[in-house]
């Protein structure tokens, strides 16, 4: 792998951990200090580490798919991500059974995988006017079709929903914390992200400036238009998206988790600025430097289990559930297990789980091209 490469990999893993980071810091820290404004912290990651964690499975769906493919192998491997998708899918059921009281993203996060499989054959021309299509009016087809689904049932989706699929569907793809339909519009970003040419430091400077513009001017168009009370009252965010009664005016708001154009818009423009300067970052540090942040930045690489050992460690018997002087501790632990693993070169036990069907439809497509070499071969 050449060094330019490298650092690539090592600057989106930067971007992993500092999402991961944030959305801990969401479930633990006060979204208020005690004069009611809001914390640092919310200001900081509120609604945007969960952006950029699905931006980020965007960028890292069009790094799995860039060699182009056609016929028996395109199709081989678009079933092990769907395969790797599932597994995910699953794992977030399993996990939002516990009583942790977290919003958990992975069932959501696996199906907004698959459904972004189809796109993994456009280009970069194709998904950028897409992208900006899908963030303007996603939003306003979720506001008119939500009044007539089901009302959201459930804190978040576990096993037990799979016995009423049409809930579960309505909850994944509309009415739910993480709800995919307008949130296709992050791995839209990703993959055209993804299938720019990120070892170009000149690209990423354009493209942190552009996404630090993009947050800037949709929070301010946001505060111009919307109702200055309602902004405050739901600065710290809601449960997904806007209530599904209320009036059109709630698609002006830029608050976290509401799903709103200006909310997409400012989080996709944050994720693009932090994983550009994670890139750039990467890049322009000497290699031992590189290396450092590749140890310190290690939980990137097993997002997926330490993601899924967060859940837990917030879960009662194991962890105070309400203390958010434990954020410290949860970073250390962590970072420590990131750290670990990145230094013995191991992937995580969750991450070699989810990527068995991966390796096995490699495995297949491998057989297929050595069966079609050898009978080439013979016709000869």
């Amino acid at each position: 792998m050449t060094a330019t490469a490298q650092a690539r990999l090592v600057g989106l893993d930067a971007a992993r951990c500092l999402a991961l980071l944030g959305m801990v810091a969401t479930h633990v820290l006060d979204a208020r200090v005690a004069g009611g404004d809001l914390s640092t912290a919310q200001w900081l990651a509120g609604g945007r580490a969960s952006a950029l964690f699905a931006v980020l499975a965007g960028v890292s769906l069009a790094l799995m798919t860039r060699e182009p493919l056609t016929g028996r192998p395109r199709a081989l491997r678009l079933a092990g991500l769907a395969g790797r998708a599932t597994l995910v899918a699953l794992l977030g059921l399993l996990l939002g059974a516990l009583d942790s009281g977290l919003a958990v993203i992975l069932t959501y996060y696996g199906v907004l995988f698959v459904l972004g499989l189809p796109f993994t054959l456009l280009g970069v021309r194709a998904l950028v006017p897409l992208t900006v299509g899908w963030v303007a009016l996603a939003p306003v087809l979720s506001h008119l079709v939500r009044p007539h689904l089901p009302e959201r049932g459930f804190a978040n989706p576990h096993v037990e929903q799979l016995a009423d699929p049409v809930q579960l569907a309505s909850e994944l793809l509309l009415t739910g914390y993480y709800p995919v339909v307008p949130w296709l519009a992050y791995l839209l970003a990703g993959l055209a992200l993804g299938r720019a040419d990120l070892r170009d430091t000149s690209l990423l400077g354009g493209l942190a400036l552009g996404g630090l513009g993009t947050a800037v001017l949709a929070t301010q168009v946001s505060r111009t238009l919307a109702d200055p009370v309602a902004a405050s009252e739901h600065a710290t965010g809601m449960y997904g998206t806007t209530p599904p009664d209320g009036d059109w005016d709630w698609l002006l708001l830029v608050a976290p988790h509401t799903a709103t154009p200006f909310d997409l818009a400012q989080t996709i423009g944050s994720a693009v600025l932090v994983i550009s300067c994670c890139l750039l970052l990467a890049q322009i540090l000497p290699r031992p430097a590189t290396a450092v942040l590749a140890v310190v930045c290690g939980a990137g690489t097993v997002t997926l289990t330490l993601y899924s050992l967060h859940v837990v460690m917030r879960t009662a018997p194991v962890w105070p559930p309400e203390d958010p002087s434990s954020y410290a501790a949860h970073v250390v632990v962590l970072l420590s297990l990131g750290a670990g693993f990145r230094l013995v070169r191991r992937r995580g036990p969750l991450e070699a789980f989810v990527g068995w069907p991966v390796r096995l439809a490699v495995r297949a497509a491998r057989g297929s091209d050595a069966a079609a070499a050898q009978r080439s071969g013979t016709n000869r």
